[in-house]
């Protein structure tokens, strides 16, 4: 056996400083010369600021103390109050020197790391963060791998609508922004914080808690006009602590369904713990819309992917005693991609999130009654859901939305389709129940009825004609992500015969086919094809 790693004795470091200042009262503390000294006094570990000119000195428990760079000499150390709105104290650190301030920020990590082995150590008996207690930890460890990634970031950057609507929300609200502080939660690259500091914020705080934050200080540090009002801060909104309170909250939280992922309660856990009371929040408010489809093609597509599971002699093997279950599996998966409006057989229904007003637990179960008006006779196959959200500001009110027809975001919108579609007739009321359960994987189970109504004369007797129900798992998704269909309602005759083709237009695959072209352009591009 190997004999048991003790951890090394930690042993008293000193570093000068040009200034200490006092956060609760940065008027009245002087802001001489000091001497910031880590020590370990009966096994607990501190960090202490004694200013030269004073007898008063700041000492943080580094189990609970956090440091923010606002600049290559300058940090805030903060420490955790006795709730999670407050901070017991804060002090302002200026260095004489690059040098100094980063051996001064090295050695902070290394003593927080070694902290963690000293016995007696209060971080040995700190309880796991909220995050923590209520998600798989292989989901957190997936979900901010992916996001860490720039391919991700490019994707979700490229996204137009996406990008191009949360920049005119802020820009067409500079009163909201400017000169206030704003934390960006889930700042992924920091674009939101850079867009918050060009509408003219005090500061921004871009939390981030992936490996995406150090590729966020690269490109804000890239971007001199307001990298040094923007302060990236790597860990979860539910553990960090800030130095102030926020006038403003921005977040992309949503996901696909409005809900997936459950970024939303991060976003209001950082609304409870760092806005102040008038604050605002963008967006403000979101809306997840419903409506009955049907799209024969759609159910064709996802029963034919059983089909292979109804082989009796597949290499002299009988597959069929997992036909149902196979069937049962594609059933289950969301359908993710962009369709055609007219599929919709009634007009849509809408329900509201509240940001400002939601509590993190609400989101642990969402209900949601179904009632629509069918207006054609037709098949319905499930149940169609896109969303929107409203950046309320004080300027502008501007809508994000994901609804079909309207120009696709990387979100696309998502259908629950039935294996057992129900039949309707124009005018036949449709009920049912949406109901959202979460999970520790980071998204939800959803529970989905659709049932029709009696309807004509004997509506008045009510009662059920019909009804189908299924599950699924919002995490497992089928990302079919394909363009709307053109479904015409006449048949358009031919078009004539085009003189000349455009080379543009041609798909060529070879390389150097395609330089000889571009160098020789063809007398007749028709006749060599």
């Amino acid at each position: 056996m190997f004999p048991a790693m003790e951890a090394s004795p930690l042993k008293k470091l000193e570093f000068s400083l040009d200034s200490v200042t006092d956060l609760s009262s940065p008027s009245a503390s002087s802001s001489s010369p000091a001497v910031a000294t880590f020590s370990c006094v009966d096994g607990v570990t501190e960090l202490r600021f004694l200013q030269s000119d004073s007898t008063h000195c700041f000492t943080f428990d580094l189990a609970s103390a956090q440091l923010f760079k606002l600049g290559t000499v300058q940090f805030i150390c903060v420490s955790a109050g006795n709730s999670e709105e407050s901070f017991s104290q804060g002090v302002n650190i200026i260095f004489g020197s690059e040098k100094d301030s980063k051996e001064f920020y090295d050695s902070f990590e290394e003593w927080r790391r070694k902290e963690a082995l000293v016995p007696g150590s209060s971080t040995l008996s700190a309880s796991k963060s909220k995050f923590d207690d209520k998600i798989e930890a292989s989901s957190a460890k997936m979900y901010f791998h992916y996001y860490g990634q720039l391919l991700h970031q490019q994707n979700m950057l490229q996204d137009y609508v996406r990008t191009g609507t949360y920049y005119a929300a802020v820009m067409e609200n500079r009163s909201d922004f400017a000169g206030r502080v704003v934390v960006d939660v889930g700042a992924g690259s920091g674009i939101l914080s850079m867009f918050a500091a060009q509408a003219g914020a005090k500061h921004v705080y871009a939390v981030e808690a992936s490996e995406m934050a150090e590729y966020a200080r690269k490109l804000i540090a890239g971007n001199p006009l307001f990298a040094d009002r923007i302060t990236v801060i790597k860990g979860k909104v539910e553990d960090i602590e800030l130095p102030e309170k926020a006038d403003v909250l921005i977040s992309e939280p949503m996901g696909t369904l409005l809900v997936n992922e459950r970024m939303l309660e991060s976003y209001v856990i950082a609304r409870d713990r760092f806005m102040s009371p008038n604050g605002k929040m963008f967006p403000t408010v979101g809306r997840i819309h419903m409506a009955p489809f049907s799209d024969e093609f759609l159910f064709i597509e996802m029963a034919n992917k059983a089909l292979f599971w109804q082989q009796q002699n597949y290499y002299g093997v009988d597959l069929t005693p997992l036909f149902g279950s196979a069937h049962q599996g594609y059933f289950s998966q969301p359908v993710v991609d962009a369709f055609d409006p007219r599929l919709l057989v009634a007009p849509p229904m809408f329900h509201t999130i509240d940001f400002t007003q939601m509590k993190e637990e609400d989101f642990y179960e969402i209900d949601i009654p179904l009632k629509f008006t069918a207006s054609m006779c037709t098949r319905v196959h499930g149940l169609a859901c896109w969303f929107d959200v409203l950046f309320d500001g004080s300027t502008v009110q501007r809508w994000l939305t994901t609804a079909p027809g309207a120009p696709t975001t990387h979100w696309y919108q998502i259908r629950c389709v039935l294996a057992q579609p129900i039949y309707v007739m124009a005018g036949q009321e449709i009920t049912g129940r949406l109901h959202l359960i979460a999970h520790s994987g980071q998204s939800y189970t959803i529970d989905l009825t659709l049932s029709a109504k009696m309807w004509g004369p004997g509506a008045s007797q009510g009662g059920i004609l019909q009804s189908s129900t299924c599950k699924f798992d919002l995490k497992e998704p089928y990302y079919r992500m394909s363009q709307p269909q053109a479904y015409p309602v006449a048949q358009e005759p031919p078009l004539p015969p085009q003189p000349q083709l455009n080379t543009q237009d041609i798909q060529i695959q070879n390389d150097e086919f395609e330089e000889e072209l571009l160098q020789e352009p063809p007398q007749n591009a028709n006749t060599q094809l």
